[in-house]
């Protein structure tokens, strides 16, 4: 099963491109500490402060396992998607490249989508909006986003 266009669409609009020096005539990617405290580079891939920058070619790549990685864990934990719409897996598969395998593994989130209860999911997606201890604007926005492509 291939990554839905819908989550790598998801994963670049909500993770961006990010940490451009204006210095860099390569338009190379740095590692940065993203909101929630971790060290990342290009589109949300966690890395350390050492790594080398990196191409919008290369984030790419990176994305592409990253998200090969979420699909993998998402259809693990969730394997009633495998026969939902595409756009619902498409949310899930986002959720899991963000917040990480473990986190759906354990969630509530896990048992409402299993139990097919999509008003139940869309409830529980809502809850996954705090990094570094507070509310992030951004996660608010993120995960309505995956509720669109839930319900």
């Amino acid at each position: 099963m291939q990554v839905p266009q819908a989550a790598i669409d998801l994963a670049k609009r909500f993770e961006g491109f990010h940490r451009v020096p204006k210095a860099d005539p390569l338009r190379r990617a740095h590692p940065y500490i993203c909101p929630a405290g971790y060290w990342t580079i290009g589109y949300g891939h966690l890395c350390d402060l050492k790594h080398p920058p990196i191409t919008e070619a290369e984030a790419e790549v990176y994305l592409a396992h990253d998200l090969i990685t979420a699909l993998a864990a998402t259809l693990r934990y969730c394997p009633v998607l495998a026969t939902e719409p595409e756009k619902r897996l498409a949310a899930i598969v986002d959720f899991t490249f963000n917040l990480g395998a473990g986190r759906l593994q354990t969630s509530t989130l896990r048992r409402r989508i299993n139990q097919r209860d999509w008003p139940g999911a869309m409830q529980e997606l809502r809850r996954w909006v705090n990094g570094g201890g507070k509310v992030l604007p951004g996660l608010v926005a993120r995960r309505e986003a995956e509720i669109v492509l839930v319900a």
